[in-house]
């Protein structure tokens, strides 16, 4: 009987941790196929590289010899379908591979929309090992590139804002929403963004969309007109950050179930024995309770992978990633979110919400109005204990004990000292009213 030979479509942090994983546990023959990169790198750190504080070999976790000295081959080739009969990926080349296992760890992809001029060179999004190498080019300093257009308020496109000032490149940042990020903040913590965007020298557009991008006579970037004004921006480099989508065209001719990404149930496997997906691609058909059906973030795609890498090898494990939490970075504000804080109060529930005089540091609570459960908080600017705000959550504490220890949540003890006792008593004060 010959050994069972696992292939892994993506070669990110899902497909990556799940090959490690299942290294670990057997001996299994395990291919990963990636069209990006010859290599698993730190996505995340892309921006760095063009910023200038790492160089790419910088971002690779693991050296080059790790792969053959754990038996796990890599494969650079682009995967153009899966014929789950035959159990065979087909690659652009003509090649197909067997499989007795598949993982689709795809990944995203960056959303387009069809807007008139988006092929023209200066046009980029931000999110693919190749657009950093298209950065380079056209955007490499502020004589070639006088002035940015970032289309789109979300993560990507603040990172990009801030790289792009790194070189001294001006940036226009368009958002279609009224304020910066209100889709997943409360309104004082969008509002303090938007403040700090603007004190960072962004020219900061809120409540309007893109309508139209120029070109020149040599099929360059010239301009942007803005839809709701006819304004036109002057420019030398687009780009396109509304956000992303799983990565499954490829599977759309086979009999995988799919709606926006890879329908999978709690054990990651589809609709064809044998095939799972894990990471940015999948798609949880019941999701667990107050998470999307879709979680695209570094930390739930090495989970799935660890979660996934006990199925196949013979230990079944339903996914159960705990709390949810997330982080991210707007210029020189930390936010990190832990637990539940909806954008407005779920029914019920209510938010506590304290920000710092000098318009950088704000929390968010968010607490069951009748037993004072704490559901979750959102700090911008303040950095947290991962454990302590976890232990929390599943002691099921009500907000008036998590105020009261904040300092064992705090890294920054100088913060807790200064301002515990006034962010208690304003909470105080607001429960008396």
């Amino acid at each position: 009987m010959s050994e069972e030979h696992v292939i892994i479509i993506g070669n990110g942090i899902s497909g990556i941790t799940v090959a490690r994983h299942i290294r670990k546990l057997s001996d299994k023959k395990i291919t990963v196929i990636s069209n990006e990169s010859n290599y698993f790198f730190s996505r995340t750190a892309l921006m760095y590289i063009y910023m200038g504080h790492m160089k790419f070999e910088n971002t690779k976790p693991y050296e080059d010899w790790f792969w053959e000295k754990n038996n796990i081959e890599l494969k650079l080739g682009s995967v153009q379908s899966v014929d789950a009969l035959s159990k065979t990926v087909c690659l652009g080349n003509d090649e197909s591979i067997s499989y007795d296992k598949l993982i689709i760890a795809s990944g995203s992809k960056p959303i387009k929309i069809g807007w008139p001029g988006q092929d023209l060179i200066g046009v980029q999004g931000f999110y693919h090992l190749e657009d950093l190498h298209a950065l380079e080019k056209n955007a490499p300093d502020n004589i070639k590139c006088k002035r940015a257009v970032i289309v789109g308020g979300g993560l990507i496109g603040i990172e990009l804002a801030e790289m792009l000032q790194s070189r001294h490149i001006p940036v226009t940042l368009l958002v279609r929403e009224n304020s910066f990020w209100n889709t997943t903040l409360t309104d004082g913590e969008s509002a303090m963004l938007n403040r700090h965007i603007t004190a960072q020298g962004i020219d900061l557009r809120l409540g309007v969309s893109l309508k139209e991008i120029h070109g020149d006579n040599l099929g360059n970037v010239k301009s942007v007109t803005i839809l709701e004004t006819k304004e036109e921006i002057q420019c030398n480099l687009v780009a396109l950050t509304i956000g992303v989508t799983p990565n499954v065209d490829f599977l759309a001719d086979s009999t995988i179930a799919i709606n926006r990404g890879v329908l999978t149930n709690r054990y990651f496997e589809t609709s064809v024995k044998d095939i799972y997906a894990i990471g940015d691609c999948a798609e949880q058909q019941l999701p667990i309770e107050n998470r999307n059906t879709i979680e695209a973030t570094w930390y739930t795609g090495r989970i799935m992978g660890q979660t996934l890498a006990n199925t196949i090898c013979g230990n079944k494990t339903e996914y159960n990633p705990g709390h949810w939490f997330n982080s991210a970075k707007f210029m020189d504000i930390e936010y990190q979110t832990y637990g539940i804080v909806n954008v407005q109060p779920a029914e019920n529930h209510s938010h506590f919400y304290w920000k710092h005089d000098d318009d950088t540091m704000s929390l968010t609570f968010e607490y069951n109005k009748n037993s004072g459960e704490f559901q979750g908080i959102n700090s911008l600017g303040i950095r947290l204990r991962h454990e302590v705000i976890d232990r929390w959550l599943n002691e099921k504490r009500d907000l008036e004990y998590v105020l009261h220890h904040l300092n064992k949540a705090n890294f920054d003890a100088e913060f807790s000292r200064k301002y515990e006792k006034e962010i208690f008593n304003l909470y105080k004060s607001k429960v008396e009213l």
